[in-house]
């Protein structure tokens, strides 16, 4: 459920969290256009578009969109194989027509069927993704561009073995700023006197430390001075020729190549499914459970490929980086996004001669950090004490994540999470049924004996249905198994959205291990109750109700 607020009702937090993923965002828009063979400033217009456009329209409050590195490979064959850059953008706004069909026809849905499992197996798997891709970066060695997710890179090595490189290029400068970055953002999230800067984020404090300890070492002529490839590299244009040149049009001669149609359909397919996955894992993050309605995303994304692709800008996502990025930094609403865009379209045409004195070691410890609170031991430790049934799911998405990538990583935690519920019994969720009472209605939800991460969409639908003002009682005495995901869901609604909608409700015969609220009164009812025949039960089950709801 998303709350219709102001959107500048949180504007100091949002600025300072928007602030922060400018950062972010810089390096991996010029990464990954690098990596995707096309012109560096394809990649900072769809980080601006993604932002200002795709932000605007989207409903989710934490995610980001941009250039997202899991089409670098797709878009870089793309380019080569169609032979010119314009004839590619008309495909991406192919891919964007049919974004916009598929949240017409309501595709997103299919997000309702992703695990929570698998949803935190693959932050986990990005968060350690990010950490060792960093590590390069932060002892000055950028072999590798920045924004890869790849276990395999394009020079022969791999994600482990380029570590090891590093110990041939270590540069003690970018050493001594990635260790002072890191403290700095440490101590800016746990000194009380710092956390009440919100905003000024600790990650801008790093940057301009990091710049002006860099322009010294550069002063003194000290051998710790970082040279121009360990810096930001953001193109400037020196003449108004130039800055016309990076404002590229699709070229739509090339519409009636079947080749253009084939790129169109494929990016489509895959910046859809990555966009709904980032999707579901930014409402996990989402601190207020605020629920995206992913219809309304896809027709966003499909409007932002659209847009970028008529200024030259590559095809975007919702990128998991910049969204964790968002929410680590304090987002509260989807301003944070627009403010990012903003500070994009801004920063290239004012001051890009400033941007290009960041160095990439400072970078790497925001984005360390960033991978560290998506991979925490705890996030382990939690499904491996919820059972075989939770924990294998979610580590093999991890391993898939680290060691293929995030599709690939997504599918294996989904495929063996089915085959888990085929072993079981599938039967119908829930009964409803409404009560008639002088004193109002009350709705009963009674819980069949295995609920499975399969009937999310339908009790999602169910609880987003249940008017303000209203009574509610989850019945789960005849229930043997409800996946975590379910479990999640009802709590969500009883401690946010019932106290935000003054709706009353009680959970009766749930688990001790399920570890929701269920009263000492509410469990002798239960326990009462079987020792009445049906027709009997049915009659307490009524006056039970009225004494859980007095006046």
């Amino acid at each position: 459920m998303s709350k219709k607020t102001n959107l500048f009702t949180h504007f100091k937090s949002d600025f300072a969290s928007g602030l922060v993923v400018f950062l972010v965002a810089l390096p991996l828009c010029l990464g990954i256009a690098m990596a995707s063979g096309a012109p560096l400033f394809s990649g900072i217009i769809s980080g601006i578009i993604g932002g200002i456009v795709v932000g605007y329209l989207s409903q989710s409050q934490i995610s980001v969109s941009g250039p997202a590195a899991g089409l670098t490979a797709i878009v870089l064959t793309a380019i080569t194989d169609l032979g010119a850059f314009d004839i590619f953008l008309t495909a991406v706004f192919i891919a964007g027509l049919i974004q916009l069909a598929l949240g017409f026809l309501k595709a997103g849905s299919i997000s309702n069927y992703f695990p929570t499992n698998v949803i935190e197996g693959m932050l986990a798997g990005i968060g350690v993704i990010i950490i060792m891709k960093q590590l390069p970066h932060a002892f000055g060695y950028d072999a590798d561009f920045e924004g890869d997710e790849s276990f395999l890179q394009v020079s022969d090595n791999n994600t482990f073995s380029a570590l090891f490189d590093v110990i041939n290029h270590l540069q003690l400068g970018a050493i001594l700023i990635t260790l002072i970055s890191i403290t700095i953002l440490i101590m800016w999230d746990k000194v009380p006197a710092l956390k009440k800067l919100k905003l000024v984020p600790g990650a801008l404090v790093a940057v301009v430390i990091g710049v002006l300890l860099n322009e010294f070492f550069i002063a003194s002529g000290s051998s710790l001075a970082i040279g121009k490839d360990h810096l930001v590299s953001l193109p400037i244009p020196t003449s108004v020729e130039e800055f016309k040149a990076i404002i590229v049009t699709p070229n739509f001669a090339g519409i009636m190549n079947p080749k253009v149609w084939v790129v169109g359909l494929t990016i489509a397919i895959v910046a859809s499914i990555e966009t709904l996955l980032c999707i579901e894992a930014a409402d996990r993050m989402d601190v207020h459970k605020r629920f995206t309605n992913t219809n309304v995303e896809l027709r966003a994304q499909g409007i932002g490929n659209i847009v970028s692709s008529l200024l030259g800008g590559l095809p975007m996502t919702s990128v998991v980086v910049r969204s964790s990025a968002n929410n680590a930094a304090g987002a509260k609403s989807k301003l944070s996004a627009i403010i990012h865009g903003v500070l994009l379209l801004v920063s290239v045409l004012t001051i890009p001669f400033l941007l290009n004195k960041i160095p990439l070691a400072t970078l790497a410890a925001v984005l360390i950090l960033v991978g560290y609170k998506l991979a925490k031991p705890a996030t382990f430790k939690h499904f491996w004490h919820y059972g075989k049934y939770q924990f294998l799911p979610f580590i093999a998405t991890f391993l898939g994540v680290v060691f293929t990538d995030l599709l690939k990583g997504v599918a294996l935690g989904i495929a063996i999470s089915i085959v888990f519920i085929l072993r079981g019994n599938l039967k119908r969720a829930y009964s409803f049924r409404k009560e008639e009472y002088l004193d109002g209605d009350v709705i009963n939800i009674d819980l069949a004996q295995e609920v499975s991460f399969l009937n999310k969409a339908a009790i999602k639908l169910t609880l987003a249905n249940i008017p303000e003002n209203s009574k509610v009682v989850i019945n789960a005495h005849d229930t043997v198994y409800i996946a975590h995901d379910i479990l999640d869901l009802i709590h969500e609604f009883k401690s946010t959205r019932a106290v935000d909608e003054n709706i009353k409700v009680k959970l009766k015969g749930f688990k001790k291990e399920y570890a929701l609220e269920n009263s000492a009164e509410t469990q002798n009812h239960v326990s009462i109750e079987h020792h009445y025949d049906f027709v009997k039960r049915e009659i307490v089950e009524k006056k039970v109700v009225k004494e859980e709801f007095p006046e």
